[in-house]
């Protein structure tokens, strides 16, 4: 074989490798339990998902930017406090509050580009905003969701489950933004090589801002969803999102530096991430030990990942 065909050989193997990692998951998951092989099965066990994979798109604009958001677990549970207390009752003062988040949001991305501060910092204090407010709103679980938001998330979509349709949808959205959009140039620039993006007289404040405030967006999606699921919130109904989603854009395919990303990887991150946990269950592996576990198949993924990379270098 050419070294060129082997080459192409070896960079198939690490794009197809999320999709792999998701068949095998799902394999495993049919084998243990037969009656999830359903439409009915497919849906439960990944109805989950679908709120996890637009915060994952969220993470994933921002580590676009060699950035990390350690805040979009806290903002999605806000969205969902706000969804479950202000919604139903006062959906302009709803829709002004999500607005004014998103808002906060692209001020954060602004800040750290003009003062040159650390992401993690920044998002980290955020995350505690993010918190207060919705304990300020929404002191103990409880609230409900708007009963036209709940029937859209209990819709039975046609020929195949809404998560699936979800997922198709999401991964489209992302690889349109993020490969297919000037937008998305810049984006993937500005992790790159932000002098570039500066030299051709682009404001790099500005660029970050509107990154920031497009995560904002995917947050506020994946809490409306995630309280038309649940029909009702606490404040700490989404604070495992924040490292699983960071976990699904890596999974997926996607590099803390260097603007390098796959919307599609992170969408199959996602479901990868959510099935995880099904099947752990489907085990009878305790509560206690499934986020070690879900961090063990993560690593085995990232292991192979890694000798692709090696291969791929000496090929």
């Amino acid at each position: 074989m050419s070294p060129v065909l082997a080459k192409r050989g070896v960079h198939m193997l690490h794009t197809l490798l999320p999709a792999m990692a998701l068949t095998l998951l799902l394999g495993a998951v049919f084998w243990r339990q037969p009656r999830a092989m359903s439409y009915f099965g497919i849906n439960l066990l990944l109805d989950l998902a679908i709120p996890l994979m637009f915060a994952t798109l969220a993470q994933m604009m921002i580590l676009a930017v060699s950035d990390l958001d350690l805040s979009i677990g806290p903002f999605v549970s806000l969205v969902a406090s706000i969804g479950a207390t202000l919604l139903p009752t006062r959906p302009a003062l709803a829709t002004l509050a999500l607005a004014a988040a998103v808002a906060a949001y692209a001020m954060a991305g602004a800040v750290i580009e003009s003062r040159r501060l650390p992401s993690i910092v920044v998002t980290l204090g955020l995350s505690f905003v993010w918190l207060g407010c919705a304990v300020l709103l929404l002191p103990t679980p409880g609230g409900l969701a708007p009963g036209w938001l709940s029937s859209a998330m209990a819709y039975r979509t046609p020929w195949l489950p809404m998560p699936i349709w979800m997922a198709l949808v999401a991964a489209v959205l992302g690889h349109a933004l993020i490969t297919r959009s000037a937008f998305g140039t810049l984006v993937r620039g500005l992790g790159g090589n932000p002098a570039a993006v500066a030299r051709v007289g682009w404001s790099l404040v500005r660029v970050r801002a509107g990154v920031y405030a497009l995560a904002g967006v995917f947050g506020v999606i994946a809490g409306l969803m995630l309280v038309g699921q649940t029909t009702s919130a606490d404040p700490n109904i989404a604070s495992r999102y924040t490292l699983v989603s960071i976990a699904a854009v890596i999974l997926g395919g996607g590099k803390f530096v260097g603007g390098y990303v796959s919307p599609v990887g992170a969408v199959i991150g996602a479901l990868t991430m959510t099935l995880a946990a099904s099947f752990l269950t489907f085990l009878d592996i305790a509560p206690d030990w499934q986020v070690g576990m879900q961090g063990l198949i993560l690593i085995v993924v990232l292991g192979l990942r890694a000798a692709i990379d090696r291969l791929e270098r000496i090929a």
